[in-house]
């Protein structure tokens, strides 16, 4: 498939886990799974020890997934009060925001006195054990003060990214019922405002049902409050006592709830238990990235993914780690701003996504240059698959060349990571997202539904279950069965395409539903698309499929360039010529579009789907757009391709 990064020695020699850690790891939990995360249990302090592991069943007519279920404990306790008083004045949260030098460091004594005060406030609105809160805010720490007060008290938290419109997050504070919202009164995005509580206003009024809105102050604006129903967050927070005693809750019962992005229709939300997602997060934060005490972590996902749920926010938190917090874009307002950030904090592990990495690399070298960024020690990608020149860069120009890459795979469903390369036992291959992580069993399925043996190509799936894995679709557990394992029998079915090597490295090639079918041959998205970003003038490019008459799909091709690297038809051939001898005739684009931008969540995904709808000419139904990081990319990819079919006329 590609090269073998080797293990740096420097870095294995004190590494949670080295390669026979690993090996003998793996096997054992594999062998006795339930004695395996017995053990991994023991990191979570519980207030009733549980005495069954799980219980768990992929049959459909009886599907239940039940981790350490007759266990109580408490989030907050967990993640907040544990690490007190040893690390009272010690920085949990190192906040940088949007605006360059507006910064603010957060002790665990100044989040525990915050989160205390709040979870009294939501308990004085009536919010009680099991109750929903909507939490709609831009990435400051207020919004992990929201978080944790809702787990103190019981309740559960949905956070809905704050790029989400009136209407979408109308649609789900209904889905799931929040009679209880908390906001800001504006947010801050690359120099933009956002208007959060307007936007929350709409919402509320849409959605029906809810009796109050916290608002907390982030830029200081003058925003309209309805008497008896808003409430400033300082005021009340002043007011309140500073100790709110923690819920006893069961292991099984919900942790908070996740909207997918870029949905139509009804929302689909994901449902997390809060025993099994502490446990499993809380040891694989800390082995996946090989966390040591003093080390400063910083994911930059937004808030509202589960990237940010999982492995910025708990399992930081769980371990006592020092965070960067960073609202605003990595361009903004210079392209060096995020190793300014690495550079001023000794930022130790760097998580982010490909496509952020990839916009990046368009302005070459130099703004990376100019930091210093030897405190980094371990990087990592996740969101979608990292094509290989990409990884190369982040691993030459960022990492210097000595630190290991951690590509993780994992889904808002899944809770956790389920494969990775461990950064002190599995060697790097760039473009493979690694081997299995502890009790994680991937099954390679061939189109008849038949396990594939050693390396080959067909459907991802896995068996067994695993304690961070979501319970259920709210309000559609049908839909919950119906999307993840009534296709295969006995297993949990990603909707991912996967390729296995025969070194046992899985390699992602794209959502089934992405597979393209060019008379007859199947071509992976992942595969187009990193076949062409290895041209040295591309930066990142992504393919859909257009209706063909001849040949059922075509390629359509959205290419952005680096900087320096000029749009022309010389450049175009050579793109063409390079699908050709790489992938075969096969693979030649029906057409490539220049694109400045690509259209992005705030997550960093490309939305294909509206690119295809795009490339079919169906400007006026692009479906859900409201989860775009910049909507006027959209615009001007419209644009262009309107002008180039005038051309083609």
């Amino acid at each position: 498939m590609s090269e073998l990064f080797p293990i740096p020695q420097t870095l294995a020699a004190r590494a949670h886990v080295d390669q026979p850690t690993y090996r003998r790891r793996y096997a054992e939990s594999l062998r006795t799974t339930e004695d395996f995360w017995e053990e991994e249990a023991a990191f979570i302090d519980w207030i009733r020890p549980f005495r069954e592991v799980s219980d768990t069943s992929f049959d459909p007519a009886d599907l239940r997934i039940r981790w350490f279920a007759d266990g109580t404990l408490n989030a907050s306790v967990n993640c907040i009060d544990r690490h007190l008083p040893a690390k009272a004045d010690r920085p949990a949260i190192l906040w940088e925001g949007d605006r360059p030098g507006e910064s603010r460091t957060v002790t665990w004594a100044e989040l525990a006195d915050q989160v205390n005060r709040l979870a009294n406030v939501l308990r004085g609105l009536g919010v009680a054990k099991g109750d929903v809160v909507t939490i709609y805010m831009p990435v400051i720490p207020e919004a992990i003060v929201a978080m944790m007060a809702c787990v103190r008290i019981g309740a559960v938290h949905s956070v809905v990214f704050s790029g989400f419109s009136a209407e979408a997050l109308a649609d789900r504070i209904r889905d799931a019922g929040a009679r209880v919202v908390i906001t800001a009164d504006e947010g801050l995005r690359g120099g933009r405002v956002v208007p959060l509580k307007r936007n929350a206003d709409r919402a509320v009024a849409a959605a029906g049902g809810v009796d109050h809105v916290i608002v907390a102050a982030r830029t200081g604006a003058r925003v309209p409050l309805t008497p008896g129903r808003d409430i400033r967050w300082g005021a009340a927070l002043a007011l309140a006592d500073p100790w709110c005693p923690p819920a006893e809750v069961g292991a099984d019962d919900p942790l908070f709830v996740l909207y997918t992005s870029g949905s139509t229709g009804r929302p689909k939300g994901l449902v997390h238990a809060t025993g099994g997602y502490l446990v499993q997060v809380g040891t694989s934060w800390r082995t996946i990235f090989d966390w040591h005490e003093g080390d400063v972590f910083w994911c930059t996902a937004d808030i509202g993914w589960v990237t940010a749920h999982s492995y910025k926010i708990y399992g930081p938190l769980l371990n006592g780690a020092t965070s960067v917090l960073f609202e605003g874009i990595p361009t903004f307002p210079d392209h060096a701003r995020w190793w300014s950030v690495i550079e001023k904090h000794r930022v130790a592990i760097f998580y982010t996504a490909p496509t952020a990495i990839r916009s990046l690399m368009r302005e070459g070298e130099a703004p990376v240059l100019r930091h210093d960024l030897s405190s980094l020690r371990v990087l990592g990608s996740v969101g979608e698959p990292i094509n290989p020149d990409a990884w190369r860069w982040l691993h030459r120009v960022v990492g210097g060349g000595r630190c290991p890459i951690v590509d993780t795979y994992w889904q808002t469903e899944t809770g956790s990571v389920l494969l990775v390369p461990i950064p002190g036992a599995v060697p790097n291959k760039p473009g493979a997202a690694g081997k299995p992580y502890f009790g994680i069993c991937p099954v390679v399925m061939d189109s008849a539904g038949r396990p594939v043996a050693g390396a080959g190509r067909g459907s991802l799936c896995f068996a067994g279950s695993w304690p961070a894995q979501a319970r259920t679709i709210l309000n559609d557990h049908d839909r919950f069965i119906r999307t993840y394992f009534a296709p295969f029998p006995d297993h949990y079915f990603t909707g991912d395409g996967v390729e296995r090597d025969r070194d046992g490295y899985y390699r992602i090639t794209g959502r089934i539903d992405d597979v393209l079918n060019v008379s007859g041959h199947r071509l992976g998205t992942v595969e187009l698309e990193s076949t062409l970003a290895s041209h040295p003038a591309v930066a990142e490019a992504a393919v859909v499929g257009i209706p063909h008459e001849i040949k059922g799909q075509a390629i359509f091709a959205f290419v952005t360039l680096k900087s320096g690297h000029p749009e022309s038809g010389t450049l175009r051939a050579a793109l063409v010529a390079l699908m050709r001898e790489r992938i075969g005739p096969i693979a030649t684009p029906e057409a490539i579009l220049w694109a400045p931008a690509l259209p992005k969540n705030r997550a960093g995904k490309i939305l294909r789907r509206v690119l295809a709808r795009i490339a079919a000419g169906n400007y006026d139904d692009l479906g859900d757009t409201t989860t775009l990081a910049d909507p006027e990319a959209v615009d001007e990819i419209v644009r262009r391709h309107r002008a180039s079919l005038e051309n083609q006329r």
